[in-house]
């Protein structure tokens, strides 16, 4: 997901000739016009805390799992995997199977002991044996940064993707399509809140799998629903790599530096996964444990099947599309599954795609703005601030003024990056996840020894390792395009150059560098780990014993 976003911020560069931009406005329209219907009918049951930020724990498993598939398949997943399968074939289709897998991390690690652990956020989790003001502290820090930079990337790709969709071509317009963009957000979560958020990722997850099936069948339909004849004809289609397509190192090379960085990536998605705030705030919105845990194996159902419509969408994009155009075309590799649309319905497939991509992009920066309101109004105000003594009111006025403050900068940072590479933001969102995160949440579920300054050590050391090395990686200064001597790095000027750090994403040094630091924090300090609060966490987690308790608060 992380350097298939690459594309989204250049995307309206040259506008499009292609498809009917009123048709793709009114199918947008539509789109807008019903789930706002369904947000307001789903805020008159906001009453609580606890309907705020987890929905009122009214969601089935299998409701849940829907909208877990609708939260996790962002536009980059579904626009760039499909596009990077186009191109590169077999390397592309690896983005595919490391989201899957790192599901099975989430449903055998995660997903069960954290909701009977905690209440709303990550950090209930952390702080159940711990000191809390640090330890919320740091969590808050953490989830905030990786709402951050995952949110950014999101709404800079939205700007290029709908401008190029709407035939928009100035920076103008698209930053007004980034306004939209996040106006449309604050005003889901504000009126909706976490009930209202999750239906509309259950709809755009029905959208999504629904198009992408639509396409996967007519694209088959054309090669006698016969895989092989199809992925022959991707390979002989002019400008393709031709039997690279189907063999591995037609995007990554064989040298040893590529593939480190393919590790170092796939390692950061597949742990990274079972980190991320908005993904783990989810299993909060339903009754119990065994509803979590179903809600993961939906989840994984969806989006496998997900994955595999973008594995016929790809060759498909390749065979019929083909290559050539697909470089050429104003989104470059992001464009694929629209020009795919367009070839196999017209105009009409395409606007309804296109209402797909804009669905999924509300629905996810939905998500995280709604983790990152409730990361910072209730770890940080309510439990450090007022330590405690605030009633669930004030809470939740205060989450809803940070909706709107994370809006606003999510619009101004949106803005800021149009033009820019923004790959590397979700590379270090994923990073910072699989680095700060997943390490402290093993470390408090499963060994009593683990300590508060363990914890300390192992998110800060993981957050902070992330940064510098993100700083002085390629993705920001000395990455260029040997064909074409184009700069691929943040900073576009191929003179400025400071980076030592080789590779792309920091994920082979900093998780283990994180898990170290998380030991090593633990064993050097005098204080002892909680031992009767460790066996109390243990106890709950496995059994769910208290964890209504925690509901009922």
């Amino acid at each position: 997901m992380s350097a298939l976003t690459t594309g989204l911020s250049t995307a309206a560069a040259a506008g499009t000739d292609i498809g009917n931009p009123w048709v793709n406005i009114a199918i947008f329209g539509a789109f807008v016009a019903v789930t706002l219907t369904v947000v307001l009918r789903a805020s008159k049951n906001n009453r609580t805390a606890a309907d705020f930020y987890a929905g009122g724990r009214a969601f089935t498993g299998r409701q849940n799992g829907v909208a877990i598939a609708g939260d996790y398949l962002s536009a980059a997943s579904f626009l760039g995997i499909a596009g990077a399968i186009a191109l590169y074939g077999y390397d592309g289709f690896l983005y595919s199977i490391g989201f899957l897998v790192a599901w099975l991390v989430a449903l055998l690690l995660v997903a069960e002991l954290l909701r009977n652990t905690g209440r709303f956020t990550m950090a209930d989790v952390l702080s159940f044996r711990l000191r809390e003001r640090p330890v919320r502290t740091a969590a808050a820090i953490s989830t905030l940064a990786v709402s951050f930079f995952y949110l950014l990337a999101q709404m800079a790709g939205a700007g290029g993707l709908v401008s190029l969709l709407l035939g928009i071509d100035s920076r103008a317009g698209q930053n007004v399509v980034i306004a939209v963009v996040g106006t449309l957000m604050i005003l889901y979560v504000l009126v909706g809140g976490m009930k209202g958020t999750t239906w509309v990722q259950i709809i755009k997850a029905c959208l999504l799998v629904t198009g992408a099936g639509i396409m996967t069948v007519w694209v088959l339909s054309r090669y006698g629903f016969n895989l092989s004849d199809l992925l022959g004809a991707a390979v002989a289609a002019p400008g393709s790599a031709g039997e690279a397509l189907i063999g591995p190192g037609a995007q990554y090379g064989a040298s040893e530096v590529s593939k480190l960085n393919f590790l170092s990536l796939s390692l950061a998605l597949v742990f990274g996964t079972a980190g991320l705030p908005h993904v783990l705030m989810r299993f909060y919105t339903v009754p119990s444990s065994k509803e979590a845990r179903r809600s993961v194996v939906w989840a994984i159902w969806i989006i496998g099947v997900f994955y595999l419509f973008t594995l016929v969408i790809g060759y498909g994009a390749g065979a019929i599309v083909g290559a050539e155009v697909i470089r050429a075309a104003p989104g470059g590799v992001n464009s694929a599954a629209p020009l795919l649309a367009f070839e196999l319905g017209g105009t009409i497939l395409l606007g309804i795609i296109a209402a797909v991509a804009f669905a999924t992009i509300l629905a996810v920066v939905a998500g995280l703005a709604i983790t990152a309101s409730a990361s910072f109004a209730h770890d940080i105000y309510a439990s450090v601030l007022k330590k405690g003594q605030v009633d669930p009111d004030g809470e939740v006025r205060v989450a809803r003024l940070t909706v709107v403050v994370i809006g606003a900068v999510a619009i101004v940072g949106g803005i800021f990056a149009q033009g820019q590479n923004v790959a590397f933001l979700v590379a270090l969102a994923f990073a910072v996840a699989a680095s700060a995160n997943l390490p402290t949440i093993i470390y408090s579920l499963f060994w009593k020894g683990f300590t508060t300054r363990g914890a300390m050590w192992s998110i800060y050391g993981g957050l902070i390792s992330c940064l510098v090395l993100i700083a002085f990686s390629p993705v920001v200064s000395g990455k260029v395009d040997p064909n074409t001597g184009a700069s691929l790095s943040v900073i576009r000027d191929t003179s400025v150059d400071f980076s030592w750090f080789p590779l792309e994403n920091p994920g082979l040094v900093t998780i283990p560098l994180a898990f170290f630091l998380g030991w090593l924090g633990s064993v050097l300090g005098k204080e002892r780990g909680n031992e009767k609060r460790a066996a109390e966490m243990e106890v709950r987690s496995l059994t769910g014993a208290g964890a209504e308790k925690a509901v009922q608060h």
